[in-house]
């Protein structure tokens, strides 16, 4: 049995570690103090291949491959926590947003040749000027129980979006608060409450949460695919969003959901799944099914095992 690659890298985003780590690899997780170093986290269904290591006791680890997701993990973090040797390991950089600075002219700060930056959508990789270094995206993956299904059951919609009030126009703030004087909406996430929102459901509790819902809401700007997105989608609602970033591949107006650059259109949209329930039965079935295929997690820990055990090879 060919033994597996071991796989220093940080907690930055829990969600998408918790999916990462159906990849069968090691994960070693930096335990200590400050953003990036939670380890295992409560609230997180964690397999016996990851395991939390002592930030003093990094530099003793035998790794295969040092997988970055923050510029300071990058910058910093590295020359701080691992020895000159693990520092020569292959190297990959997991970029997960698009850039903040300037949408098309902002380079990427990893400058290598021997690296290589996975990016998690195509939009992503194609607004980033990446340089010399090489790229690739893989897609999302995600899991839900198998026996949550979509109910539609109440006549609103859910908004899944963390601190919200904090991230203004870019996290679609003005937005939000435009449609809810119209349209009935729940607002869940970390910092939701000062908005009248429902505050942070936990991960393992949220398909069931927002299953009852009868479409979900992206009020979203400029970002990345949200993991939230894609959940709701494979658990069956339909989404409802701007037709922006990576999202316009995601949702086919008519069949898994609306997305539109128009709010007011949004807000028919909206109208007319609520009074028509049917509708928004056969979309949540399209949606479902199209989620199945491209958010399979099965693929998502395939692609990974893939592309990190061809770059680690080609690397020695």
């Amino acid at each position: 049995m060919q033994k597996k690659l071991r796989v220093l890298t940080w907690h930055i985003h829990g969600n998408y570690l918790y999916y990462l780590t159906q990849t069968p690899f090691e994960f070693y997780l930096p335990k200590g103090e400050g953003e990036g170093y939670g380890g295992r986290t409560p609230g997180f269904d964690w397999g016996d291949n990851v395991h939390d290591v002592p930030v003093d006791q990094v530099r003793m680890l035998d790794l295969d491959v040092i997988l970055f997701q923050h510029r300071k993990n990058y910058a910093i973090d590295q020359y701080e926590i691992l020895s000159e040797a693990q520092r020569r390991l292959p190297k990959i950089y997991l970029e997960h947003d698009p850039p903040q600075e300037h949408p098309t002219n902002t380079r990427h700060w990893v400058e290598d040749p021997a690296m290589l930056v996975v990016h998690v959508t195509d939009f992503n990789r194609l607004m980033w000027d990446n340089g010399q270094t090489p790229t690739t995206v893989i897609d999302h993956g995600v899991i839900v129980p198998d026996n949550v299904r979509y109910t539609g059951e109440l006549t609103k919609g859910i908004v899944v979006v963390n601190n919200i009030y904090k991230r203004g126009r870019r996290l679609g703030l003005d937005i939000f608060e435009k449609i809810r004087d119209q349209i009935p909406l729940d607002l869940i996430g970390m910092g939701t409450a000062g908005l009248g929102g429902l505050g942070e459901i936990a991960h393992n509790d949220l398909p069931a949460f927002i299953a009852q819902y009868r479409f979900f809401f992206n009020p979203i700007r400029y970002t990345s695919l949200g993991l939230s997105v894609c959940e709701a989608m494979i658990t069956g609602l339909p989404i409802v969003g701007l037709a922006t970033t990576e999202l316009v591949t995601v949702v086919e107006n008519g069949k898994t959901g609306y997305i539109e650059t128009s709010v007011d259109k949004l807000i028919e949209h909206m109208r007319y799944l609520i009074d028509y329930p049917e509708h928004a039965w056969e979309l949540s079935e399209n949606a479902r099914c199209y989620a199945d295929q491209r958010f399979n997690i099965r693929r998502f820990a395939n692609d990974w095992q893939r592309i990190v055990s061809d770059f680690v090879e080609n690397a020695r």
